[in-house]
């Protein structure tokens, strides 16, 4: 089955024949050596290029994934800020944001409600 029908998130073994397939399996990997990097004070041991690579692709896949199948999906690992601290995440976005000479203004006029959100209090109607 094609389309919205079929399940977003395929088991492995459709993956293995995949020639991006090791994206998903290397995934898990990554998460954890850079929680341990971080634990153990070793950062430094990952050049920045290859920071900037993965930022980069993890931002361009989930832009095309969000845009492209018209649905939204939790951008971070993890629940509220068992992977990441609000100050991590922050620090990311503004340099993010330097990075391409914006500000927090661009970021107030781009930033969006989730289409899943509920934007009215329970009983209001607009």
């Amino acid at each position: 089955m094609f389309g919205p029908e079929r399940d977003r998130e395929s088991d492995a073994g459709d993956r293995n024949n995949d020639a991006y397939g090791w994206i998903d399996r290397m995934a898990p990997d990554l998460l954890r050596a850079s929680r341990e990097l971080v634990e153990n004070n070793e950062a430094a041991r990952v050049s920045d290029d290859a920071v900037a690579q993965i930022l980069t692709a993890a931002i361009r896949l989930y832009v095309a994934k969000s845009d492209g199948e018209e649905r939204t999906f939790a951008p971070i690992a993890g629940r509220n800020d068992s992977e990441l601290t609000p100050t991590e995440l922050l620090s990311a976005v503004s340099e993010m944001l330097r990075a391409m000479r914006l500000g927090p203004m661009e970021l107030a006029l781009w930033y969006r409600r989730r289409p899943d959100e509920d934007t009215h209090s329970a009983g209001e109607r607009s």
